[in-house]
């Protein structure tokens, strides 16, 4: 089994504190997964700076495929961030060569070499997706907390796995809402609510997904994308959904326990 995350990469750089990491949504997903066993690619373009080679360098060190990590001409896309206690304060965003970042016929026939392709809202790859699906390979979307975005209707014959973040707990409305999504292609839709768990609903029944309480909260960026990297590790190896939430919430808990998106390998 192989998976794929195909979308942004970016440095987030502490102000405040002078700290700095690769990051992204697909970055961070993909390295989780490859922690996890599973053999994971990237499909991205990175800049020509020292932050390019920055990106490619820690990516290749965490075992991920970069084959198809481009380098164009120009700037890595950067975050500018701080942290207030253990609240993140996001600060500017310089989005360099993600500005022109183009997926190409390549980067499609790679990416359907896949059991799985994961992406996220800000990742730019929604017009790859229907060749992907179309091809059979499952596709994963990360919508965050937008759940009026347009991209969530655009969507939705093409995505397999839809996660959202949602902030007022398991009411009517988000029960509601990931119903919809499956009732109108989607295969399992999950909710995250941080601290209160997630919820899934696969068109016959809903899932309470637990909550590990974190060793040493230092910072919650890395919850989300190390969710779902948990969450579609058990997909692979065929776990039901209540073990895919479990795998989810407990390597997100394990994430959060440390500075960056990911716990560092040596």
């Amino acid at each position: 089994m192989r998976a794929a995350c195909i979308g942004d990469n970016c440095i987030d750089y502490y102000r405040n504190l002078e700290r700095k990491y690769p990051t992204g949504n697909a970055v961070d997903t993909a390295v989780n997964m490859r922690k996890l066993g599973v053999p994971t690619s990237i499909i991205s373009t990175t800049g020509s700076d020292e932050y390019g080679k920055w990106m490619i360098e820690t990516l290749k060190h965490e075992g991920l495929d970069t084959s198809h990590l481009k380098v164009a001409e120009g700037k890595t896309a950067i975050t500018y961030m701080d942290l207030e206690g253990l609240d993140r304060v996001h600060g500017t965003y310089e989005e360099g060569v993600l500005a022109d970042m183009v997926f190409d016929d390549e980067d499609v026939r790679f990416a359907i070499e896949h059991d799985i392709v994961h992406t996220a809202l800000w990742g730019n790859a929604e017009s790859t997706l229907h060749r992907i699906h179309e091809a059979g390979t499952k596709v994963s979307f990360d919508y965050a907390d937008k759940l009026d975005h347009p991209l969530v209707e655009s969507t939705l014959g093409d995505v397999d796995y839809a996660f959202y973040s949602y902030h007022k707990g398991k009411d009517d409305f988000i029960r509601s809402f990931l119903q919809d999504k499956v009732n109108r292609g989607v295969t399992v839709a999950t909710a995250t609510f941080g601290e209160e768990g997630s919820l899934s609903w696969d068109g016959t029944r809903f899932y309470d997904g637990p909550v590990y309480p974190a060793k040493n909260l230092v910072n919650t960026v890395g919850a989300g994308d190390s969710f779902i990297a948990g969450f579609l590790v058990g997909v692979l190896n065929g776990n039901d959904i209540a073990r895919c939430l479990d795998r989810g919430a407990r390597i997100a808990s394990e994430v959060v326990s440390v500075f960056e998106p990911w716990v560092a390998s040596e």
